[in-house]
C-alpha cells in the first residue's frame, strides 16, 4: 500500500480517537493505529498538519486531484428514504484491545437499520475493510436491488479505493460521500450501538475474540434489538413487514385468454 493512500485512510480515523480520547497525544495514536508506511516523524507532521497537535478544529477536505484522491457528491442531502436497498451507509471504528488497535467496518441499510455487511480486520486496507464488507453485502442482499443503490460513507481512502470504487460499478452503485461526521449519522450510530452495547460487555481479550464477538454482535442487533425508531420492531422484522406491505401493494396482473 503506498503511503499516499494510507495517508487518506487515517484522517477519519484520528478523528474518531480524538473524539473519544481529547487529550491522547499523536505519538500515543501513532503505536496504538501502528501505521503500515508511515514512520513516526511522517505520521507526526501529518497530525501537526491537520490540526490535531493543537487546540484548533481541522479543516480537511478532500477533492480530486493527481495523487487519485476523490471526493463524489453527496446524494443523501433531500433524500427521502422509502426502501430497503435504497441507501446504504458505511463507515470504519477501531476497537481496542491489549493497547492495539483492530478495525470494524460496518454497511447498514438505512431504511431498516439492518446490518447488510461487515468485517474485522488487523488492517486499515482496502482489501481487509470496505471491500470484503461490501463483498457480504452484495451477496446478502443484490437479488432483492430493484434500483441503484445509493453507498454513502465519509471521505476515507477505503472508500475511493480503485478496487472498491470498480466493485461498485460493477453493480452500478451511486458513490456519495459525506464531508462532515454528522452527514453520515446512521453509520456513525451503528459504530457506537455496537462497541457500547456489545463488545465492550464481553471481556474481549484477543483479535479471535473480536471476530467471533462481531459475529455474535451483528445477528443479535439485526434480529432482536428493538429500534424505537422502527416502532419497536428489530431490523429484521421491520423489513419483514415493509415486505410484506409492498407485495400487498402492488397490482394484481392477469393474463388474457386472447394472449
Amino acid at each position: 500500500m503506498r503511503s499516499a493512500e494510507e495517508e487518506g485512510y487515517l484522517y477519519p480515523l484520528i478523528e474518531e480517537i480524538r473524539t473519544d480520547h481529547p487529550t491522547m497525544s499523536c505519538r500515543s495514536m501513532y503505536y496504538l493505529i501502528n501505521p503500515t508506511t508511515l514512520g513516526r516523524d511522517k505520521f507526526e507532521s501529518l497530525c501537526k498538519t491537520w490540526g490535531f497537535i493543537t487546540a484548533k478544529k481541522p479543516c480537511y477536505k478532500r477533492t480530486t486531484d493527481s495523487s487519485g484522491v476523490i471526493r463524489f457528491d453527496n446524494l443523501t442531502k433531500d433524500l427521502t428514504l422509502t426502501s430497503i436497498n435504497q441507501l446504504y451507509s458505511s463507515d470504519i471504528t477501531y476497537f481496542e484491545i491489549n493497547n492495539r488497535f483492530y478495525y470494524i467496518t460496518f454497511i447498514i441499510d438505512c431504511f431498516s437499520r439492518y446490518i447488510v455487511g461487515y468485517s474485522v480486520s488487523e488492517r486499515l486496507t482496502t482489501e481487509q475493510t470496505t471491500y470484503p464488507a461490501l463483498e457480504m453485502a452484495i451477496k446478502a442482499r443484490k437479488s432483492q436491488w430493484i434500483e441503484p443503490v445509493i453507498f454513502h460513507s465519509d471521505g476515507g481512502g477505503q472508500y475511493y479505493d480503485k478496487e472498491f470504487l470498480a466493485l461498485t460499478a460493477e453493480h452500478k452503485m451511486l458513490n456519495s460521500m459525506c464531508e462532515y461526521a454528522y452527514e453520515n449519522p446512521y453509520a456513525e450510530r451503528i459504530n457506537g450501538t455496537i462497541k457500547n452495547n456489545y463488545l465492550k460487555h464481553w471481556n474481549i481479550k484477543s483479535y479471535k475474540e473480536l471476530l467471533k464477538s462481531v459475529d455474535r454482535a451483528v445477528p443479535l442487533y439485526n434480529t432482536v434489538k428493538p429500534h424505537k425508531s422502527l416502532k419497536r420492531m428489530s431490523p429484521e422484522n421491520f423489513e419483514k413487514k415493509h415486505l410484506l406491505l409492498t407485495r400487498k401493494k402492488l397490482p394484481i396482473v392477469t393474463e388474457s385468454l386472447d394472449a
